[in-house]
């Protein structure tokens, strides 16, 4: 196949307090062959909920020419007007009349309604190429995906994968800028 499993990460920031951090991050990432960010967006809500979006990537300008705005087509967020969601409805629809079943509205996700008010996010579209080989194998083997998910570290104390303390401090980790616990 010619892409690997593809994940759409979002990732919220109440103040963002931005010092290049992530994006040398994603970029040791793309150099040792893990991931590929096929688009990413920066998206800001005001208090009154008004979404401003800009686009990030690390992609190479004939890359970003190819991909266009992938997150805004996936969401229905069309970037420099309604470019994306065109895009997105027009690739939705060929896929259906070919007999390929995308979502229902039930399992739709409202990306832009999780994200709080007087806040901004990240949305990241990951290509995960460490996992084609995984997802092959597993293809070959007559398997198939049922679901996947990020599991809390709360929730790995009670198989012993990490201490109480140690899911604690994980968790604070995650949810500090959220002020949540």
């Amino acid at each position: 196949m010619a892409i690997g499993p593809v994940q759409l990460i979002v990732l919220g920031f109440n103040k963002p307090d931005f010092h290049g951090e992530i994006i040398a991050e994603l970029e040791r990432l793309r150099e040792s062959d893990t991931v590929r960010v096929i688009d990413a967006l920066a998206v800001h809500k005001d208090a009154s909920g008004e979404v401003e979006v800009a686009h990030l990537s690390n992609l190479s300008d004939d890359e970003a020419r190819e991909l266009g705005s992938a997150v805004g087509a996936l969401i229905g967020l069309g970037i420099e007007g309604d470019t994306g969601m065109v895009a997105g409805a027009q690739a939705g629809a060929e896929a259906a009349a070919e007999g390929i079943q995308v979502f229902s509205d039930e399992e739709a996700w409202d990306v832009l309604e999780e994200i709080p008010n007087d806040s901004a996010a990240a949305l990241l579209l990951i290509e995960h190429h460490w996992a084609v080989p995984l997802r092959d194998a597993v293809a070959k083997a007559g398997g198939f995906r049922i679901g996947d998910g990020f599991i809390s570290p709360l929730d790995l104390v009670e198989i012993g994968l990490v201490t109480a303390e140690e899911a604690r401090q994980l968790h604070e980790l995650e949810h500090a800028s959220a002020g949540t616990s």
